[in-house]
């Protein structure tokens, strides 16, 4: 019988690999067109691997707790040549003949141990103290340059430089060597380790990107009293996060170029006022984007809010469902936590974040006098390049002006 082949699907634009984390089938089951049989996690959400046609399994190629990238050939599925004829999906025959697939192997274990030849590179010039117990490099090479044998030792790895950070470098200027890394990787051999989720290793890549541009964070307090009361009042009753995100999108109405990214020599402005909200899932942090904050009402926004957020805690969001955001709003104060510097995602240069809420004495003119009332901060970090403290400052007096006419929103 003919042959069809179980392919790891294209799971999104920005999806080259997804990890297999069960596997819903065996040799012999027989399937039917559509049927999920293998459920994959990628960096931003859980997904199943339907079939094409009806079949029968005839062969397992992929492992639980590995990853593969698109293409991938996963099982094989035995296939009548009236299915073939019926729903016009490729045999495995033809599909190679078409193109160069990807055939899954058993992973072997890193090679700790290659050699590579030195190439020739300048020598940093040795450590000089040039303030006691405090020595540094006076060359420009120095710890940060690395030489093409230790790039090739971490490339064979998978590391970046941040990884190697707490390596103590030996070599010409305090630069870390081969053998440097060997003995750090040995020291650890022996402590406790788990394998980082692909959840893990998104997050980790987006905040490194983003980390590579000048950022800078403002602050100030704002008084939540009169949205509280008016959250009070609602039915279905909108989550503070909510009021955040309609008074951000009309105040960045009014300053549209705070959020435009820059590309080159030209800032680019945004089209639409599209903004995410950063949602803490297991191991990581998922930013699902609510479209069209600016022109809808509150009350509008809600169920689209609820739904989304509730799709990501469950890791159901689709590729659609996170991409196009301009800005993203984070409440951290869910943690209790007051305060915090959150770091925009390497697309956007804007994240506005708002610690917890806190009854405090504040002074009232009306009254003179403290009376109690509800504080929370706001924190907005931003791309330096493209916003200066002064329009991040009006942007954010601005947004908390907003949220003190919560009936406006």
């Amino acid at each position: 019988m003919p042959t069809v082949p179980i392919l790891m699907p294209q799971l999104g634009e920005s999806i080259a690999e997804a990890t297999i984390i069960r596997l819903g089938v065996a040799v012999g089951d027989a399937v039917r067109t559509d049927q999920e049989i293998i459920e994959v996690e990628t960096n931003k959400a859980v997904m199943g691997v339907t079939t094409l046609c009806d079949g029968i399994v005839s062969e397992i190629r992929a492992l639980e707790g590995e990853s593969y990238s698109v293409g991938t050939v996963l099982g094989l599925l035995e296939v009548t040549e009236e299915e073939i004829a019926r729903t016009g999906v490729d045999t495995l025959e033809s599909l190679e003949s078409k193109r160069n697939v990807n055939v899954p192997t058993q992973k072997g274990e890193a090679n700790l141990h290659f050699a590579l030849d030195d190439d020739a590179y300048e020598e940093a010039p040795p450590v000089v103290p040039s303030v006691k117990g405090l020595p540094v490099p006076t060359g420009v090479m120095g710890a940060h340059y690395i030489s093409p044998r230790m790039r090739a030792r971490m490339d064979d790895m998978g590391l970046r430089e941040a990884d190697i950070s707490a390596v103590a470098g030996t070599g010409n200027g305090g630069r870390v060597t081969v053998e440097d890394l060997e003995r750090f990787l040995d020291y650890l051999e022996d402590w406790p380790s788990s394998t980082a989720s692909p959840m893990r290793l998104a997050v980790a890549d987006a905040m490194r990107r983003s980390w590579t541009r000048p950022l800078a964070t403002v602050g100030l307090p704002v008084l939540l009293d009169r949205v509280l009361d008016h959250r009070r009042a609602q039915n279905p009753k909108p989550g503070l996060t909510l009021y955040l995100l309609r008074a951000f999108a009309l105040a960045l109405t009014e300053q549209p170029a705070t959020a435009g990214y820059l590309i080159g020599e030209k800032i680019v402005h945004p089209r639409s006022f599209d903004i995410g909200v950063a949602v803490q899932v297991d191991d990581g942090v998922v930013v699902p984007t609510v479209r069209k904050v600016d022109q809808l009402r509150l009350s509008d926004l809600i169920a689209t809010y609820d739904d989304l957020v509730d799709r990501a805690r469950r890791r159901r969001l689709t590729e659609a469902d996170t991409r196009g955001g301009i800005a993203t709003v984070t409440n951290f104060g869910t943690f209790g936590l007051t305060s915090g510097t959150p770091i925009p995602l390497p697309n956007e240069t804007l994240i506005l974040g708002i610690g917890a809420g806190v009854k405090k004495p504040v002074w009232s003119n009306q009254v003179e006098a403290f009376l109690p009332a509800t504080q929370a901060d706001l924190f907005l970090t931003f791309d330096h390049r493209v916003v200066d403290g002064g329009g991040a400052g009006f942007l954010l007096n601005r947004v908390a002006e907003l949220l003190q006419h919560p009936e406006a929103l």
